[in-house]
């Protein structure tokens, strides 16, 4: 199918009232949870994931898919005006996007983060449409060595850029791997591990994991701190809101170095929206003639990290439609989604849901210029939301995660696995263990366990035809030196307290 023919199905598929609806309020959500501090997109998506099981498959995906990239855009709003970053994404953008407000160019910062917003995204849509069926089509050709020896590469990739420390990332993708041989064996139909508990023989459930790894957790570690308070809102007239042509000329190369970068990380399994908005403030401040004026209201400081972090998100869907290896934990709950609608992202996905691909891509253009359209106008509603105290708002937030998760089967021991993983969650967060590469690993588990046993039934029980096919060897060679940069650090200060010890005892 050629672009034309394949966005003239997407028209038809999501321009439609009910399609429309649900895109609308996705990008609404995303842009309310990214406003609020400390809830972030992940636990937004996780929490909303029940809704879909009673919609169509493509009216829930467009839903989920709007609430994460929609909370990119709202996240700016209270960085800039407040200092108050709504998610950790947008915590570079208040490096310099509150000096400005503080220096009454408030509007013009908003404005500026709106627009690169804008592009960044559609600049990652644009790469979508054209190499993720092109991608697809390469993949065809793969065998289950090298399904396995990608996705090995996913979930190592996944734990070593993460944010925090790369070992303590590889034991919690090892966790998630743990978790997922909880139930039935996919081969042998064998009950393992569940410890004589009936609930746990279908395995754990998705649903309430995530709920509980992001959603009760983040309100759990943010119930313990201070309340901040919106103080000082600076209000923004709509004649305020236009750029100077000084402005517009100083941003736009930051724009595309930051869209450029955003989706290149996008498209990284496991490095996310948030290692793209540093990179690309850590870019600027490096090519800058005048490295001192970041900080202090550089307006290269908002334009690049807001287009990375919003080409991040849309390119990161670009390795999770094509090969089924999701970009971030938030795609690999949408690909949890889609695997509870009974759509399996793959190859064939092009072919076999064409509709439903090209109907995402094209509400992705619909949900952008919807935040265009909406996150100026939204500025003072949004700004209020932040006067709710949190003693209203967190436990209402785990009502409706309980009666969500309690919804789906109506099993009182999933509220039970949202309480639990949520105190798990909690632990994580306190010790550093980041809590993405563990759902990752859960999610990813049985297909990498299904495709390393495949294809030792195809060679016999030989491993070495993981290495015989050049592509599989790759992703191996991959993997094992991600490894050996992560020990490298730990090897070397290895070395060295061992040189030093025996400096000392030398002499003797």
């Amino acid at each position: 199918m050629d672009l034309l023919s394949g966005l003239a199905l997407g028209i038809e598929t999501a321009v439609t009232p009910e399609t429309l609806l649900f895109c609308l309020i996705g990008v609404t959500i995303g842009m309310f949870i990214g406003v609020l501090p400390g809830i972030g997109p992940m636990a937004a998506v996780a929490m909303t994931l029940p809704v879909t099981y009673h919609l169509e498959p493509i009216s829930g995906l467009i839903m989920l898919a709007g609430i994460f990239y929609g909370a990119q855009y709202g996240g700016s709003t209270a960085s800039i005006l407040l200092n108050l970053p709504g998610t950790s994404t947008t915590a570079v953008t208040a490096i310099d996007g509150y000096p400005m407000a503080k220096q009454g160019r408030a509007g013009v910062a908003l404005f500026i983060t709106t627009i690169t917003s804008f592009f960044g995204g559609c600049f990652a849509i644009v790469l979508l449409m054209s190499f993720a069926p092109a991608l697809g089509k390469m993949a065809l050709n793969f065998s289950s060595a090298e399904y396995f020896s990608i996705m090995l590469l996913g979930l190592i990739a996944a734990a070593t850029m993460s944010l925090g420390s790369p070992l303590k990332g590889l034991a919690s993708v090892t966790a998630g791997l743990l978790l997922a041989m909880v139930g039935m064996d996919p081969t042998s139909g064998q009950i393992r591990y569940t410890f004589g508990i009936l609930e746990l023989q279908d395995g754990l459930n998705l649903v309430a994991m995530a709920m509980g790894l992001f959603g009760v957790a983040e309100i759990l570690k943010n119930a313990g701190r201070p309340e901040r308070k919106a103080k000082n809102l600076q209000k923004v007239r709509l004649r305020e809101l236009m750029p100077t042509r000084k402005d517009l000329s100083e941003c736009w190369k930051p724009t595309l170095r930051g869209a450029g970068i955003g989706s290149f990380i996008g498209i990284l399994p496991g490095a996310g929206p948030t290692l793209a908005a540093f990179l690309a403030y850590a870019v600027e401040k490096r090519v800058a003639r005048d490295p001192s004026r970041f900080g202090n209201g550089a307006i290269e400081g908002i334009s690049a990290p807001e287009a990375a972090n919003n080409a991040s998100t849309q390119a990161a869907f670009i390795p999770t439609l094509a090969l089924g290896i999701p970009g971030d934990a938030a795609m690999a709950v949408l690909l949890g989604a889609m695997m509870i609608h009974g759509i399996t992202p793959r190859p064939e996905f092009f072919t076999n849901n064409a509709d439903l691909f090209w109907g995402l891509v094209v509400s992705f253009w619909i949900g952008n210029l919807m935040l265009l359209v909406l996150n100026i106008p939204l500025i003072g509603v949004w700004v209020r939301i932040l006067t709710i105290p949190q003693k209203i708002l967190f436990p209402a937030i785990i009502f409706f995660i309980c009666v969500g998760v309690y919804s789906v089967n109506n099993n009182t021991f999933d509220v039970m696995t949202v309480i639990v993983f949520g105190i798990v969650g909690y632990l994580m967060s306190m010790y550093r263990y980041p809590p993405a590469p563990l759902l990752m690993g859960f999610i990813l588990g049985p297909m990498l366990e299904q495709h390393f046993r495949r294809a030792l039934l195809f060679s016999r029980g030989d491993m070495w035809t993981f290495v015989e096919r050049p592509i599989s060897a790759a992703f191996l060679a991959c993997s094992l030196a991600l490894l050996l940069l992560l020990m490298f650090p730990a090897l070397r200060a290895l070395w060295r307290r061992r040189a030093l010890k025996l400096g000392r005892l030398w002499p003797l």
